[in-house]
């Protein structure tokens, strides 16, 4: 009885040690993909409109839902629109930064991530574009 569990415990041991050897992802796209979101949500913070430029895919598009008691509302906006509201923006205050950055997925050249704010929640997707992670869409969840 005790030969059989622990050649079962090896074997659930040698099935977790294949399963991590076989994932898709590699540390250095997790840490592009967090560097990514950094330079998103940093340039917001700090009106810096290039940095949050050099993030952005070509084809990025921003869904932000807001409202609550089933009267939600849905509003979208483009990277150039994004850039440019960066660029006339405020810096925001020290004490009202947040972020918490997690790569939840990356599979080949597609990737996703949840960043947390102090006001909202982005749900992203990314590409890797021309060897670069770049931010492809957003649904931004204001808090109620």
């Amino acid at each position: 009885m005790k030969r059989f569990a622990l050649a079962i415990g090896l074997l659930t041991l040698l099935v977790f040690t294949l399963a991590a050897a076989t994932q898709p992802q590699k540390p250095s796209d997790e840490t592009a993909i967090r560097s990514t979101v950094t330079d998103y949500i940093e340039g917001y913070y700090t009106a810096d409109a290039a940095r949050m430029e050099r993030s952005l895919h070509p084809h990025y598009l921003k869904h932000t839902i807001s409202g609550g008691d089933g009267k939600l509302k849905m509003t979208e906006r483009t990277g150039l629109q994004m850039v440019q509201d960066v660029r006339g923006g405020e810096v925001t205050p020290l004490l009202d930064r947040k972020e918490e950055i997690r790569v939840l997925d990356i599979t080949g050249d597609v990737a996703s991530a949840k960043l947390v704010t102090a006001h909202w929640v982005d749900y992203l997707t990314l590409s890797k574009w021309n060897g670069e992670w770049k931010i492809v869409s957003v649904v931004l969840r204001e808090n109620e």
